[in-house]
């Protein structure tokens, strides 16, 4: 085989024979690559989660961005409605009850066992 030009409009050059045989091989790989990612389970099961857990973080913003502007309305529509004695003598047991934690944990905790222990014994 030569590297002469065409004399044949049928018959093609060895170098457009290489370069066909090139493309070809190209058209091939990517076809077999495309073939490859779609056979891939495991891959494609990982992209659909990754764009599940977006959509999830997406949501669960706007969610709690909703909750937020929702508390804000309940806490001024309460803080309107109530009157001012009640809100002062909320504030100050708000205030010793910040100030005497241990001592509110004890009865917390006192409390939930009595409630655990009565329910016991009705079971019974």
């Amino acid at each position: 085989m030569t590297n002469e030009p065409r004399t044949d409009i049928g018959t093609p050059t060895p170098d457009e024979l290489r370069e066909q045989v090139e493309r070809t091989r190209d058209e091939l790989g990517q076809t077999i690559e495309a073939l490859a990612d779609k056979a891939d389970i495991k891959a494609q099961a990982r992209e659909k989660t990754a764009a599940m857990k977006q959509q999830a973080a997406e949501r669960a913003g706007v969610v709690a961005d909703q909750i937020r502007t929702k508390t804000r309305h309940a806490a001024q529509l309460v803080k309107d409605t109530t009157p001012e004695p009640v809100l002062d003598t909320a504030g100050r047991a708000a205030s010793v009850a910040r100030a005497n934690r241990k001592p509110l944990l004890v009865a917390g905790a006192a409390l939930a066992v009595l409630l655990l222990v009565r329910r016991s014994r009705r079971s019974r």
